[in-house]
């Protein structure tokens, strides 16, 4: 390269304001754009990673390899299962590290980890080394990076059926295992430290989380809060009870990794087994005081619906002063001049929709459909938190869809979104308008089997 040191300095500053890593240098030691995609094999061998170069601007899938193992472990005749399946990956704030969630056998009594992989110059993954262990024989759900990028928040359903001697919600009793729990792990350069409190272990079965933060009225302070969707309540007590299935717990997250359940919290949703949720503060992105925390939940029930809920944040005819001082959740209601107003009602999302993403405007939002094979695109009201149908509303994926990512338009180029189909080795791949958020130009790429997690930057 024949640019002065100025020049080159300026280039490394561009390069470093980019999450996406942007092509700095030569597009074949930087992709544009990097898709990774979790394989669990057949009969438990072939647990990898693939990463994948995106094309910004076409979309285009571009397989950089398939080297990297979810399973540090080689299998071997005696031992033809080391490790259990990879089920969901998580990137870092700077893209340095993947962070891959393996589901351990419990019937073997190999315990769930959660692996850190270093991300190598062109986008592949180097060696793996043990970040954290779960409890043995406990069952992960899902790991998620919150909204700060500080901390990595795994879910876990425990033992299944769980135990009878479960603690109340809340407990942090030393060396108790096999219920479902929350934990919070600090992130620091490709490690991970739990957090004091953690895990946390509650009396219900988690499906799913999700993080927001928000600047409550009358303070200065951001205050970050975590929404668990449950879909069983396993408390066991005495004497005549009515178990609070369906419900979504919330947690204020404090700077150093503790929580603590809310008021009232968890809260009861009328559909039952809750399976996704996405909270999303529309202030944040659109920099205006015009919109609202809202909150939805994906359901598999007989339809499968997206119920939307809001936080109550300002004063209005569904959140009286003192809600709006506990930041209670509430369900989405209508537009009227005072109380009561109607429930918003729930939007059609196809049968299990398992899994949402909203791009990086909060304008749109996507869901997959596990049981009906579709993608659904939705625009976000800003302001009232309702969803409207895009045009087309849907569009078709592969077979059993289980994980959903969304690369964001970087510098005017494309946008693209990425689902993986676990039932028909493949991912799909769509462009998205970024005025209308509406989903085209359908394509498909072959994967190794058995699909599952999805991460891009």
């Amino acid at each position: 390269m024949s640019k002065k040191s100025g020049g080159i300095v300026v280039l490394a500053g561009l390069c470093a304001l980019s999450l996406f890593l942007l092509s700095c240098g030569t597009s074949s030691s930087r992709p544009s754009g990097l898709l990774y995609v979790l394989t669990q094999g057949s009969t438990g061998i072939g647990n990898n990673i693939s990463s994948y170069s995106i094309d910004l601007s076409s979309g285009e899938l571009s397989l950089v390899n398939s080297n990297a193992s979810a399973c540090p472990t080689a299998p071997t005749q005696n031992n033809p299962s080391p490790c259990g399946p990879p089920m969901d990956i998580v990137l870092d704030s700077t893209g340095a590290t993947a962070f891959v969630l393996d589901q351990g056998i419990s019937s073997a009594m190999i315990a769930p980890v959660i692996y850190s992989f270093p991300i190598g110059s062109d986008g592949s993954l180097g060696g793996s080394t043990v970040a954290a262990t779960l409890t043995t024989g406990d069952t992960p759900v899902s790991i998620v990076r919150d909204a700060t990028g500080q901390f990595l928040i795994a879910i876990t359903a425990g033992y299944f059926p769980p135990p009878t001697d479960c603690p109340l919600t809340g407990s942090t009793s030393a060396g108790f295992a096999g219920c479902p729990s929350v934990s919070v792990y600090t992130i620091s350069s490709g490690a991970l430290t739990l957090a004091a409190g953690s895990p946390f272990y509650v009396s219900k079965i988690p499906t799913a989380l999700s993080t927001v933060t928000f600047t409550p009225t009358g303070s200065t302070t951001s205050q970050e809060l975590l929404f668990v969707t449950n879909n069983q309540d396993i408390y066991v007590c005495s004497g005549v009870c009515t178990p609070h299935d369906n419900t979504v717990s919330v947690y204020a997250l404090s700077s150093s990794g503790t929580f603590q359940e809310q008021i009232l919290s968890p809260y009861e949703i009328d559909a039952p087994n809750p399976v996704s949720v996405i909270a999303v503060n529309t202030n944040q992105s659109s920099q205006t005081a015009s919109g609202g925390v809202f909150v939805y939940v994906g359901n598999n029930g007989s339809t499968g619906d997206i119920n939307p809920f809001q936080v109550c944040t300002t004063q209005n005819p569904a959140c009286t002063l003192p809600e709006v001082q506990e930041n209670l959740m509430t369900p989405l209601l209508q537009s009227c001049s005072q109380p009561p107003c109607n429930p918003v009602a729930p939007t059609a999302a196809g049968q299990n929709p398992t899994a949402m993403v909203l791009d990086p405007t909060d304008n749109f939002l996507y869901s997959i459909s596990n049981g009906s094979n579709q993608v659904f695109g939705f625009k976000v009201n800003t302001t009232t938190g309702t969803l409207s149908a895009q045009s087309p509303a849907t569009q078709p994926t592969g077979s059993q869809p289980v994980s959903i990512a969304l690369h964001p338009s970087v510098n005017n180029t494309g946008q693209f979104l990425f689902v993986s189909n676990s039932n028909s080795d493949n991912v799909s791949a769509f462009s998205l308008n970024t005025t209308s958020g509406s989903m085209s130009n359908p394509s498909t790429v072959v994967t190794p089997a058995t699909p599952s997690g999805l991460a891009a930057r």
